[in-house]
């Protein structure tokens, strides 16, 4: 099994920029699609994006289409997620995962980071 840890949330204004990595370790990176998923309080986990084993397909949910952007590193074992145009709305712990193909199904990823604080202020 492959071990996720995120690193890069924090405190931002609207219109401002964050950029989360998440580090894998354990099982090769490479074999994993990654994905990025949030969830607000009170709310269901939701899809952000996911991007494929060699990051040639990228998928996004439509509202972060055109303002966030997946890329990985797969030399480092590390996937990212830059995050710019922030809104309040967007305030979330954010989580990576991992799973066997691209998919915007959150039961289909097998492995998550334990997740890292966002908080876009107005």
């Amino acid at each position: 099994q492959v071990q996720l840890v995120e690193s890069g949330g924090g405190l931002v204004q609207a219109g401002g920029s964050l950029r989360l990595s998440c580090a894998a370790s354990g099982r090769t990176f490479s074999d994993y699609c990654m994905g990025w998923f949030r969830q607000a309080p009170g709310k269901e986990r939701e899809f952000v994006g996911a991007i494929s084993w060699g990051g040639r397909s990228i998928d996004y949910a439509d509202s972060v289409k055109g303002r966030f952007t997946i890329s990985r590193d797969n030399a480092k074992s590390t996937v990212y997620l830059q995050m710019d145009f922030l809104r309040p709305e967007d305030t979330a712990v954010y989580y990576c995962a991992a799973a066997r193909s691209l998919t915007k199904n959150r039961y289909q990823y097998t492995a998550w980071g334990q997740g890292t604080q966002v908080t876009v202020s107005s």
